[in-house]
């Protein structure tokens, strides 16, 4: 691999430029979707900017362009925001950029944003600029974590359009977009007229290639400095870096169609998964086997959950009840999964397909491009496509459990197939708590799901692994599969 099979990433190196190659295009650098993973990843921090950040270390915002907040009424936050800090189109950041940047993000309905669905779910926010340097936010409700929300929507300058998402967003961070050459590579170059200090490298240049094994490549033979989302088995050697990861892979059930509207069924394809041999075998060796949608470390973790046992024959015994019973369990069911949406997972989706075949389901298996696997990950669904598992890669960047199960688990969660009227109750009731009793009731909410919605069939919590050139210095952490800081990486002494 790497140059003897035209993988150049077509920039050099040098202490002024870091190559990176991802494993897919940014589908765009829309800020309002940039909870998408695939934009985050290259967007977040390095060209837009939110208010506050979450410092994973601590589990504490540090400020960004708000520089101190408040609760200032039961249902009232007062922001106080950076003062001298311009866009990279030369204007100036004040409160009503921050107003209309969380308007646009939260209370547009007609841009139809991920941070929206991802973060805020059906609450809407009302803001108001009080002043240039202070902006109020409300929730109808109490809402005890709404700065942490907040944290999640971008800021972009009242020139942004509100009723088109773009493509190339101006923003107040370190780096800013010089050219964006469509399924070849992107280039950013540092802000001028950034706030902040310096980075140390004054271009980054983006590349994509699916291949774990390519991407790998370029780092060993001097074509890339970095490569994303690699896998033990991709070459990478010594260069190799494994970091832990908020990831989570699942499969959902679109348990509103036949045969996936039977429990029974869906408890089956739990049964039929033998997710100790897949980590084992296909993951890296710090990844472990899931039970519930969030991995430890997260508000809500539930450590008394275990991990569905595999048995073959319960599986059968149970297709077997619901054949009995009139459920059509041989109806074609569709497997989705992402192409390249992280190593092997061409690999897993297979092993499980013939798992669940063993079972008696008849599965197919199809990969589809980013965009394909959003309209099926996303409300609303597709239509008329029949009955269908997606494969799901969860990454709860906020640390709290509100942000997974209000989106995944909700009967009309922004990523659920469906749910049931008392797990809606214990969410809502979770979400309204704080301290100790909020880590108690999303306990609860993890015990229930399993037992008696059943959507998901978890498989692993991962961890992450990337190749970094030895003339780069750069510590990957638990957040850096959704946003990986330009800012953080410098040439190694």
């Amino acid at each position: 691999m790497g140059s003897a099979c035209g993988v150049s990433s077509g920039s050099s190196s040098s202490a002024d430029n870091v190559r990176i190659v991802l494993q897919n295009e940014p589908p765009t650098l829309e800020p309002c979707d940039s909870s998408n993973t695939g934009d985050g990843v290259v967007e977040r921090s390095n060209i837009t900017q939110p208010l506050m950040e979450l410092d994973l270390s601590n589990g504490k915002l540090s400020p960004l362009l708000a520089t101190a907040w408040k609760k200032t009424s039961p249902t009232t936050y007062t922001f106080t925001m950076r003062k001298g800090v311009k866009f990279s189109d030369g204007s100036t950041f004040d409160a009503k950029d921050a107003a209309y940047s969380i308007d646009r993000t939260v209370n547009n309905t007609k841009l139809g944003c991920f941070v929206d669905g991802y973060v805020f779910g059906d609450e809407k926010v009302q803001v108001k600029a009080v002043d240039a340097n202070t902006l109020t936010v409300s929730t109808a409700k109490p809402d005890p974590i709404l700065p942490l929300r907040l944290s999640f929507v971008e800021i972009v300058p009242t020139s942004t359009s509100d009723t088109a998402k773009v493509r190339e967003p101006v923003g107040t961070g370190p780096y800013k977009i010089k050219s964006w050459d469509a399924g070849q590579k992107l280039t950013l170059e540092a802000n001028p007229d950034y706030w902040g200090p310096a980075p140390a490298y004054k271009t980054a240049t983006y590349v994509w290639r699916s291949e774990g094994t390519v991407r790998a490549a370029m780092v060993k033979d001097g074509e890339a400095d970095i490569a994303t989302q690699i896998g033990p088995d991709d070459g990478a050697g010594d260069l190799a870096v494994q970091f832990p990861d908020d990831q989570t892979v699942a499969l959902r059930s679109q348990g509103y169609i036949a045969p996936l509207n039977d429990i029974r069924v869906r408890e089956a394809i739990n049964y039929a998964i033998d997710r100790n041999g897949i980590v084992k075998s296909l993951f890296n060796s710090e990844s472990t086997v899931a039970a519930q949608l969030v991995p430890k470390g997260i508000t809500g973790y539930n450590d008394t959950i275990k991990p569905w046992p595999t048995d073959v024959a319960k599986a059968k015994q149970l297709i077997g009840q619901a054949k009995a019973a009139g459920v059509p369990v041989t109806t074609p069911i569709t497997l989705y999964a992402r192409t390249a949406q992280f190593p092997k997972i061409a690999e897993i989706v297979q092993v499980v397909q013939k798992e669940l075949s063993n079972v008696g389901l008849n599965v197919k298996i199809q990969m589809v491009d980013t965009t394909r696997s959003n309209e099926l990950q996303q409300r609303p669904f597709p239509k008329g496509i029949g009955p269908y598992l997606l494969v799901i890669q969860h990454g709860n960047q906020a640390g709290d459990a509100a942000f997974s199960v209000d989106q995944y688990m909700l009967s009309d969660g922004f990523q659920s197939a469906f749910g049931t009227p008392a797990l809606d109750k214990l969410i809502k009731s979770a979400e309204a708590k704080s301290g100790p009793a909020r880590q108690q009731a999303f306990e609860k909410v993890f015990a229930y799901e399993p037992t008696h919605v059943n959507q998901f069939a978890y498989i692993a919590h991962m961890t992450g692994m990337m190749a970094i050139a030895k003339d780069v210095h750069y510590q990957p952490d638990v957040n850096t599969e959704n946003e990986m800081h330009l800012a953080a990486m410098s040439p190694a002494k």
